[in-house]
């Protein structure tokens, strides 16, 4: 049952898939290609658009980046707070030492996700570089953490939710914008804390 209700549409799939062959551009030209990359994408709408992500890079370069995904579940601050984190596996089926990492989330907002990614990520090694893409940057950050490639920033309140939904789990692409009851509906599981 969804909660709350549903203020704006803010980005329809044509949009995001826009967005996506953007940003692989900006990966690319910021890399010098893409030989030294490799994605990690954060469970689970982040691991989604690292796949998007990895297949444009295909498409342009001709080559396609390694690609992982990162749970997080037990390296974020309020995981005492939670009743059942829900566990995913860690896949990075790659050495991630000497490499530019391109982490990659849906929405970034206080920064406290990222902050877990990175300290999960460096239990596997010691990347070259570790650069963050997101699909929305809402503000409101908490931490010193900035995106290095934003689809689009999204200025929201505190009591709204901006929900990036993906066909692979969502049956349709789009970012929207929530407001009353946000604890509850497509994000419980997950999203920028």
């Amino acid at each position: 049952m969804e909660h709350g209700r549903c203020k704006a549409t803010i980005m329809d799939g044509a949009t995001m898939a826009r967005v996506e062959v953007r940003i692989a551009h900006e990966v690319i030209e910021r890399n010098e290609g893409s030989s030294t990359i490799a994605l990690v994408g954060i469970i689970r709408r982040g691991e989604t658009l690292a796949r998007r992500l990895a297949d444009d890079i295909e498409r342009i370069e001709g080559a396609r980046p390694p690609i992982g995904s990162l749970d997080i579940s037990f390296y974020r601050d309020d995981v005492q707070r939670a009743i059942a984190p829900v566990l995913h596996a860690t896949n990075i089926p790659f050495d991630i030492d000497k490499r530019d990492i391109i982490l990659v989330d849906d929405v970034l907002f206080t920064g406290r996700t990222v902050r877990s990614a990175l300290n999960a990520l460096m239990d596997y090694g010691r990347p070259q570089s570790v650069q963050l893409a997101v699909m929305v940057d809402r503000g409101h950050r908490e931490l010193p953490i900035r995106a290095d490639y934003v689809g689009k920033n999204v200025p929201s309140s505190h009591e709204e939710d901006v929900r990036v939904l993906v066909r692979e789990l969502d049956g349709r692409d789009a970012v929207e914008i929530w407001t009353g009851d946000v604890t509850g509906g497509a994000r419980a599981e997950g999203g920028e804390a």
